[in-house]
């Protein structure tokens, strides 16, 4: 039965449409939805057949809380839902797991001379976005080729044509070079659209362009040109090939089946551009137990074409869905044009659907099997750790401490988190030492560890059994970790023990050191140290945990001393202020970059003159 307070509730809610979300005891939203008649649908929780479900029972059991918003229409509802679900990322709704973002090839179209980078944030900037690519090799692979046959612009040049040479691209036919007139704007908004169109799919007009291009620079004995636009076809060419036409009609269409197994679901989405497939990816779906296919499947095409860079004329469904109408009027409207949504039922369609599903349930069965491998060598190596080291429980958290210096300067601690053997990149920590002068490691490691045990103790302490799946960034600070490894030896390991005296965490959190040269492990009070067996997992953690500590702290290190040595050398140039260096590193990004930079160039600069490039061309 409701709560009193939940009673008042269901009573008060209104008959319109709107987005509602459950809430727990501690006020943190588990749930979000949307409904037509926002009374009878949140009120259906509570109905004695909804207990069936299991999912249902246990979200039910844990509604403290409710509240709701009214929409206009349910359009306006399934955008405000997906929003919601976006920032709350309710542990009832169904998911897209770990909400990768896949990088995109983004064409600055917006721009009067169009660059051509990788992102993974969509944005309504009016540049035009391909992808996605399911790693970010393959996007720069894609670049790679279509810079050979569509030479882009990637520098941050203001482009007047006029400028006094080109860069090295240029030379190497990676580059059209408008910042010197070799093309003018019209031609080089040419060359991108054919680049657009490549991306696209759309590589028949492309190929057939170039080739009338290509007997033009024959018949006017131009060769070079001609061989030029020959390769570029061959390169074209090769990459068509690739990919297997799968519908003699030029449409474009995604292709979307899913797998189930246990509480686990994969989707596979097929990308068909101009009748070939020219792309597939999978998705992981979280908290699909007890959902129907048609939850699952409304979930997903809500989520994922809420991030999607384009959205075709059709989509391939396995099945109906409930909200089929309401979603496709927002795809209408993301997309400007209409969108079919379709369930096949014979012929070329249904077969594609059922390749798409055949590879679901391959993707699925190979996925489960590698979790499976993964998550069982890293129980078994914290299992390995906590018996070696005769810990008092499985160290599911473990911090691990590093410190990185060159001759004294820029020294920096890195802490890095490993939680159930696995790192968690959203708990790490960056420190740049204040206030220990010179090289000093251990002095150095005393003070990240006291800014980090303070806010511990700011915080309260959390057992990290209780926060193993997602803190927030604020409550990361307050867990306690079962285990701290300090990468050092004996003095590195005593420095840390005053800390934790000092702090009165001793008895609280077990800690080791870590020696570099033998793998050895310290533990406190006891003089020989403690050896992993070479082929143990749990050798293999603590080797990634101390690994990924020094890969942390050395690349913040690096950065910091690249920002000093930049910052030094245009110091001692004479008439080079804050903001003029400030002005000279927006306009070329690196010191290499400001040397190589004409005297022109360098006295275009906001805040510059003639006198100061000379002063500056000369000291550098």
């Amino acid at each position: 039965m409701p709560s009193t307070k939940i009673e008042q509730i269901l009573k008060t809610l209104p008959v319109k449409p709107g987005v509602y979300l459950h809430k727990n005891a501690q006020g943190k939203v588990i749930y979000v939805g949307k409904a037509v008649n926002l009374k009878s649908r949140v009120r259906s929780y509570f109905h004695k057949s909804a207990q069936d479900n299991a999912k249902t029972r246990r979200l039910v059991d844990e509604i403290a809380d409710i509240e709701f918003i009214v929409a206009t229409s349910e359009l306006e509802a399934l955008l405000l839902e997906n929003t919601l679900i976006k920032k709350y990322q309710p542990r009832f709704n169904v998911r897209l797991k770990d909400d990768k973002r896949y990088p995109y090839i983004k064409v600055h179209w917006h721009e009067p001379f169009p660059k051509v980078t990788t992102t993974r944030r969509l944005q309504n900037d009016g540049a035009r976005y391909y992808g996605p690519y399911t790693a970010a090799w393959a996007a720069y692979q894609t670049l790679d080729l279509v810079r050979k046959i569509f030479p882009y612009l990637t520098c941050n040049r203001v482009i007047t044509g006029n400028d006094p040479r080109a860069c090295l691209y240029y030379h190497i036919g990676r580059c059209a070079a408008p910042c010197i007139g070799a093309v003018n704007q019209a031609e080089y908004r040419a060359i991108i659209d054919g680049l657009c169109d490549f991306l696209g799919g759309n590589t028949e007009p492309v190929v057939a362009e170039m080739r009338r291009q290509m007997d033009e620079a024959a018949e006017a004995l131009d060769f070079e040109k001609a061989a030029t636009l020959r390769d570029q076809i061959k390169a074209i060419d090769q990459v068509v090939e690739k990919q297997k036409v799968v519908n003699a009609a030029s449409v474009d269409e995604d292709v979307i089946a899913f797998a189930r197994a246990d509480d686990d679901a994969c989707v596979q989405v097929f990308f068909i551009r101009g009748g070939k497939l020219v792309g597939r990816d999978y998705f992981v779906l979280e908290n699909t137990a007890d959902e129907a296919e048609d939850e699952i499947m409304g979930s997903f095409l809500k989520q994922f074409y809420d991030q999607s860079a384009t959205i075709p004329p059709r989509i391939l469904l396995p099945n109906d869905i409930d909200e089929m109408m309401i979603i496709r009027d927002w795809l209408k409207s993301k997309r400007g044009a209409d969108v079919t949504l379709k369930v096949p039922r014979r012929g070329k369609q249904k077969e594609l659907l059922k390749m798409a599903a055949d590879n679901a349930t391959e993707t699925l069965t190979h996925l489960r099997a590698q979790w499976a491998s993964d998550e069982s060598k890293q129980t078994e190596g914290l299992t390995e750790l906590q018996q070696a080291l005769d810990l008092p429980e499985a160290p599911v958290r473990i911090e691990c401490f590093d410190i990185s210096t060159l001759q004294g300067t820029n020294t920096v601690g890195s802490m890095v988190v490993f939680a159930k053997g696995t790192p968690r990149k959203s708990d790490y920590r960056r420190f740049k030492i204040k206030t220990v002068v010179g090289q000093d490691d251990f002095a150095s490691m005393q003070e990240m560890l006291r800014r980090r045990f303070a806010r511990l103790k700011d915080g309260g302490y959390h057992n990290p059994l209780d926060k193993v799946e997602k803190p927030k960034a604020e409550d990361a600070w307050s867990i306690l970790p079962n285990l701290i490894i300090i990468d050092g030896g004996k003095g590195q390991l005593n420095a840390a023990l005053e800390v934790l005296d000092e702090f009165e965490l001793r008895d609280a959190i077990p800690i080791v050191g870590l020696a570099k040269r033998e793998e050895e492990i310290f533990l406190p009070g006891q003089s020989q140290p403690v050896i992993l067996p070479r082929k143990s997992q749990a050798l293999f953690l603590v080797q990634r945990v101390r690994d990924e500590a020094h890969r942390f702290g050395v690349t913040y290190h690096r950065n910091l001393r690249g920002k000093s040595a930049v910052k030094s050398s245009l110091d001692d140039v004479e008439g080079i202020g804050p903001k003029r260096r400030r002005a000279l590193l927006a306009k070329f990004g690196s010191l290499e970059a400001i040397r190589q930079a004409s005297l022109e160039e360098l006295a275009a600069v906001p805040g510059m003159n003639r006198r100061a490039a000379e002063e500056l061309k000369a000291q550098l």
